[in-house]
């Protein structure tokens, strides 16, 4: 069976899906708008005791309910600025070593750092022999994508792909997963070093967005596109930990590569383990500069 649902996703039209999936979760459709959430939140377990609005009536359209806001104080973000806090809720799937320029996708597929950050070698130059994270954000989760540190924004990369599930049995199945499918990619800096978090696109994903620059697909394009960003002055944007940056209309998954000797995971941070925004995620590996300021 499993085999069958892989093949069935090579042969599925998934950007047509995706889109058409995407004008209904756009559409303010009533009636029918709010018994799809219902039917949402009742298959998914969501709990919307923790959202600000909290009735599937406040909701207009199946994204504004998707891409939810949290009450305040539903989550705390870690303030020691010496440590990462997790950038969203999710499962972390992998991560670990960049070695060889290869990150580990699952047992036995690995893809390549380059062709994940755009293809680029000056891209992922300062990350090689970092380390990376990949999150998958389930249905049921929160889907607003946060900082986890202080940060400059550097580059966004449009990265045009397929758009497979990236769920865990796809994950294991199809080789090159985050490296083939539709993706955005943010170069940021860091006081201890150089951060990526690229939003991966994926089945019935029908929109990836910044909080910089809005809506950057749809419409999905052939090409790679870049934009640069000023490190200071009227034009540089600067976030804080636990700064929103982005969001997924529909799940899908954020790798995070990190710098090498930048930082430490935290000792219960492992694959298959749930992800709380905001909570310890990793800790920064103090530089000999640094030390001895």
């Amino acid at each position: 069976m499993d085999k069958i649902k892989i093949a069935f996703q090579y042969l599925l039209p998934k950007h047509g899906i995706s889109r058409l999936v995407g004008k209904f979760a756009a559409a303010e459709a009533g009636w029918f708008t709010t018994q799809a959430i219902k039917h949402f939140i009742k298959a998914y377990d969501i709990n919307m005791d923790e959202a600000k609005l909290k009735r599937p009536e406040d909701f207009a359209t199946f994204n504004d309910f998707f891409t939810r806001e949290l009450e305040d104080g539903a989550r705390t973000i870690d303030d020691n600025p010496m440590t990462l806090c997790y950038p969203v809720d999710g499962t972390i799937s992998q991560q670990g070593d960049i070695k060889q320029g290869q990150l580990i996708q699952a047992k036995g597929f690995s893809y390549s750092l380059q062709s994940l950050l755009g293809g680029d070698e000056k891209t992922a130059a300062p990350f090689q022999n970092g380390k990376f994270s990949c999150i998958y954000l389930a249905p049921k989760d929160y889907h607003r994508i946060h900082m986890p540190m202080d940060a400059t924004l550097r580059e966004m990369i449009y990265v045009p792909g397929e758009l497979f599930s990236v769920n865990p049995l796809t994950a294991n199945n199809v080789p090159n997963l985050f490296a083939r499918n539709e993706r955005v990619v943010t170069i940021f800096d860091t006081p201890h070093g150089s951060l990526a978090m690229v939003l991966v696109g994926a089945t019935i994903v029908a929109s990836i967005e910044t909080t910089w620059a809005g809506t950057i697909t749809p419409p999905a394009g052939k090409d790679i596109f870049r934009w640069q960003y000023p490190a200071d002055g009227a034009g540089a944007i600067k976030f804080k930990k636990g700064d929103e940056m982005g969001r997924f209309k529909l799940g899908s998954t954020v790798v995070s590569t990190f710098s090498p000797s930048m930082v430490e995971f935290n000792s219960q941070a492992h694959s298959g383990i749930t992800t709380r925004l905001g909570k310890h995620y990793a800790d920064v590996v103090a530089q000999p500069e640094e030390a001895a300021e």
